[in-house]
């Protein structure tokens, strides 16, 4: 067993080495980043440490998307499950509690019964009038108390219906926080997964048209390293909200992962998938982005975008890989433009082989 002293001590030594992890890599000291380096710093996420280290020995350094990417993969889905698990042991101490009740409601209905059998036999051998009496007012305080007992019951069963009725939508906003990023409100990189296996699988059975947009901001990059991360972190906000307002109905809208965004267009061919590309596109470069604390203009964001539409024979990945590459031939030729798998950049994009471009 760990003494008081040494738990003390040992805890402020993680604590150390995660604030010194925060200063070294000049990273900003809130509550994600600090938890960060404090489970990296105790060892215990193995797979957590593996990626910072894999992350750090490649660009020696972490940016606060990729600290973001960390916290969403290896953090926050840990304590999505620890909130589902109370959630579901609630569950079963309500149930539990019920079926206690249950049971000795079934006592006390076996115990009337007996009582009625009992009532019977006396009934047949009553002698005079004091004997019925007796029975009588045995009988009614038996059905009393029965009475009572199912009041009980019926008032025990109301309250935990109305209780698991709530946790049942403690549970349905958990499941839905844990598919929504919570920068920009839109759905997360496992909200895009599920969704869009759904809806190519039911594309390809009723032969329905779907197109997919993959797009990301022009210069992020800059911004960060010019105005600082909290002015990054307002460009995703306004690239999500921009979306929000473009995007309804049955269409699927997901931040990707850092920068990149991407939108699932059921029932929509190429060429309409292109005008709603297109409509996205003006909608975020119509846009203003203000600096919050000064008021200073620093100008519009524009983003690039990639559009494929499933074919016969497709997969879900063969449709993102080829949005992929369109989305990178938009950025080679000039960014803030949208390249379908239908243009020449697209072509020239697949027969060469492509890098990520800022």
């Amino acid at each position: 067993m760990v003494k008081p002293l040494d738990e003390h001590e040992r805890t402020l030594a993680f604590a150390e080495i995660a604030l010194g992890q925060i200063k070294s890599l000049r990273q900003t000291a809130i509550p994600r980043n600090y938890e960060i380096w404090y489970v990296y710093a105790t060892g215990y996420n193995a797979a957590l440490n593996k990626i910072i280290n894999e992350t750090l020995s490649r660009n020696g350094k972490l940016t606060e998307s990729d600290l973001e990417q960390i916290y969403e993969t290896y953090l926050s889905q840990l304590k999505t499950s620890d909130r589902i698990d109370k959630v579901g042991a609630r569950v079963i101490g309500e149930i539990d509690d019920v079926m206690r009740l249950i049971t000795e409601a079934l006592g006390m209905s076996a115990s009337y019964g007996a009582s009625l059998d009992g009532a019977n036999q006396k009934l047949l051998s009553v002698q005079n009038r004091e004997q019925l009496k007796s029975i009588v007012e045995s009988l009614v305080k038996s059905t009393r108390d029965m009475r009572e007992t199912n009041r009980a019951l019926e008032d025990r069963l109301s309250l935990s219906k109305s209780e698991i009725s709530n946790l049942q939508h403690s549970l349905e906003a958990i499941r839905a926080e844990s598919l929504t990023d919570p920068l920009t409100g839109l759905g997360n990189r496992k909200y895009f997964d599920r969704s869009i296996e759904a809806a190519v699988a039911a594309a390809l059975e009723s032969g329905e048209p779907l197109s997919l947009l993959m797009f990301d901001i022009d210069h992020f990059k800059s911004f960060n390293d010019s105005y600082g991360h909290l002015t990054g972190d307002q460009v995703l906000r306004l690239v999500g909200m921009s979306l929000k307002q473009t995007i309804k109905g049955q269409d699927i809208t997901a931040r990707y992962g850092g920068e990149e965004f991407a939108v699932v267009l059921p029932n929509t061919g190429l060429r309409q998938a292109l005008t709603v590309a297109d409509h996205i596109r003006r909608a975020v470069m119509a846009k203003e982005l203000k600096k919050k604390s000064t008021g200073e203009i620093l100008g519009r964001v524009t983003i690039s975008v990639g559009v494929s539409m499933l074919k016969e024979g497709d997969d879900t990945d063969s449709l993102i890989e080829r949005a992929d590459a369109c989305l990178y031939a938009a950025k080679r030729n000039g960014r803030n433009r949208v390249i379908c798998e239908v243009d020449p950049e697209y072509s020239a994009e697949t027969q060469g082989s492509h890098t990520q471009v800022a």
